[in-house]
């Protein structure tokens, strides 16, 4: 099951910049912007690619805190995706709060029929950074009967994993174990992420069904963000539609969110300071005040 042997599609894009790669995400809205389609949007704008979205619920939240969740109609959602589809040369999508198994089963059933030949990352997105559960329960029965064989990608964190497997994922040995036998399930290939393991690396291992290949960043103490997953998927698939190959669309998201992470903003209030990733990348490598 090694994908990698040639491009997952033959996507180019023009280089005078007046025909950018278009990449589309199904997700949740992030009133503070940190996360959800909103940090989609802006790292699909910082790769250069164009984004088009299709809203699945609208998120009450700010950095450390969900307050309400109200989901969109499948109808709603599935009109917004056919529009994409039929309107945009759509060249990668990908998947994040999908927020009900409606979503999640009219998503899987719209991709077997207009998208099959468009890469798929899934951004399984089941429970906020603040602890918030976001994905309803029966639906991540629906993700795994239904999309992540659609999928070109699946990139869990070490939370996610555990649900997913019902297996704790607490070291890098666990991950290992944990990872392939989620590949082997799905029939994918699945990045998990070690962005939560104890130690100075953030460590992500990608199962691809035959061997097991590591991404690695220097950990950066002392940042609490939200939207890491949604950017670093983000940046996977805004790569994959300039036609990069998986693994290279990987490695410039990583090397992306550790920048996010490593330029965040902070601003003060009376609770403490609030950290944002930062999609501008200034000069300055240090937290921008």
């Amino acid at each position: 099951m090694n994908r990698e042997s040639k491009p997952i599609h033959d996507a180019t894009t023009d280089d005078s910049g007046k025909t950018p790669a278009v990449a589309l995400t199904i997700a949740g809205s992030d009133c503070s912007a940190g996360a959800g389609l909103q940090a989609d949007l802006k790292t699909f704008g910082a790769f250069g690619v164009f984004g088009l979205t299709a809203v699945t619920c609208v998120v009450a939240e700010t950095p450390g805190k969900v307050s309400q969740i109200e989901g969109i109609s499948p109808r709603n959602v599935r009109e917004q995706i056919e529009l994409c589809l039929t309107n945009f040369p759509v060249r990668a999508m990908k998947t994040g709060l999908l927020f009900s198994t409606e979503i999640v089963e009219m998503v899987a059933n719209l991709i077997e029929e207009k998208a099959k030949g468009i890469p798929l990352v899934i951004d399984p997105v089941m429970v906020a950074t603040s602890g918030d559960a976001l994905l309803r329960p029966q639906a991540i029965d629906s993700y795994r009967r239904r999309l992540f064989r659609r999928a070109a990608l699946v990139t869990p964190n070490m939370a996610e994993a555990a649900a997913l497997s019902g297996k704790p994922v607490r070291d890098l040995n666990e991950m290992r174990s944990v990872g392939r036998e989620l590949s082997e399930e799905f029939g994918t290939r699945v990045l998990l992420k070690g962005g939560h393991l104890a130690g100075e690396s953030a460590i992500d291992l990608l199962f691809d069904g035959s061997e097991v290949k590591e991404f690695t960043a220097p950990f950066i103490a002392g940042i609490s963000t939200h939207g890491t997953g949604c950017t670093y998927s983000a940046a996977i698939t805004a790569a994959l539609a300039q036609g990069d190959l998986l693994e290279e669309a990987i490695r410039r998201g990583k090397d992306f969110v550790s920048r996010a992470i490593g330029h965040c903003f902070v601003w003060e209030n009376s609770l403490g300071d609030i950290h944002a990733l930062n999609h501008l990348f200034p000069g300055d490598c240090s937290p921008v005040r």
